[in-house]
């Protein structure tokens, strides 16, 4: 079995701790200097981010809990200690490569933040498109979505709170195009929500599956649209579904 620290080498997740000698007391002088957080070197950040796409390729492909810390070790040129040394634990590794995934849907945007209203449903379709471009970052986040519902997973409350805020973003975005004088009940606002977010993982796994089979971005986009377009009727639309609801 892998050991999962390295001690002291394991970073600070928590609120900065206050320096140990209290505030400065140098003659009069009783303020407290303000505690400055370095930002680690140009190379630091560098061999981290290999370190990080290393660990996205091995745990993609491998699965978290399969996934070695040697292997990303040996993919890198360095040891299981120099992996550690950066990241402190196996766990904090697979946390630091989620937040790295999801920073590539977002780095060529303004702000680095998905838009909102219609804009945030062309920036799905539009991530939809890139991914097809990207089959590692997709089979990297299929797999660990899935691994994530077993018991203990150290992943499984990012991935809960990712969705929570997901559905969030989309409902606030359904809200923002649907009419003011017919909106969708809360409860096809939730279903909807959750359904777009539904669709956008399932086709990717049909994708990864069959990827001559399966259009990711066309078929994205056209049930997104059909989504929006029910939501956006309200009242006035007709469900095919109409004598089970």
């Amino acid at each position: 079995m892998e050991s999962e620290d390295l001690g002291a080498s394991r970073p600070v997740t928590g609120p900065a701790a206050a320096p140990t000698g209290g505030a400065a007391t140098t003659g009069a002088r009783t303020a407290r200097r303000p505690v400055r957080v370095r930002k680690p070197r140009a190379a630091t950040a560098a061999r981290r981010e290999e370190i990080l796409q290393a660990a996205m390729e091995t745990f993609g492909s491998r699965g978290y809990y399969n996934g070695s810390l040697g292997e990303v070790a040996e993919r890198v040129g360095m040891t299981h200690a120099g992996v550690l040394h950066h990241f402190g634990s196996k766990d904090r590794l697979l946390l630091e490569v989620l937040e790295y995934r999801d920073r590539t849907d977002v780095e060529h945007l303004e702000g680095h933040q998905p838009p909102g209203g219609l804009g945030l449903f062309h920036h799905l379709v539009t991530t939809a498109r890139l991914n097809a471009q990207r089959p590692g970052i997709v089979q990297t986040y299929a797999v660990l979505s899935a691994e994530a519902v077993t018991e203990d997973h150290p992943g499984q409350d990012w991935f809960r709170e990712r969705y929570t805020e997901l559905r969030r973003l989309v409902g606030a975005a359904l809200t923002e195009v649907c009419a003011d004088d017919d909106p969708p009940s809360p409860a096809d606002l939730d279903a909807a929500a959750a359904s777009v977010l539904a669709v956008m993982d399932g086709l990717q796994i049909q994708w990864l599956l069959d990827r001559d089979a399966v259009d990711l971005a066309g078929a994205t986009a056209f049930a997104i649209d059909a989504i929006l377009t029910a939501a956006v009727l309200g009242k006035r639309r007709r469900s095919a579904l109409d004598d089970r609801r």
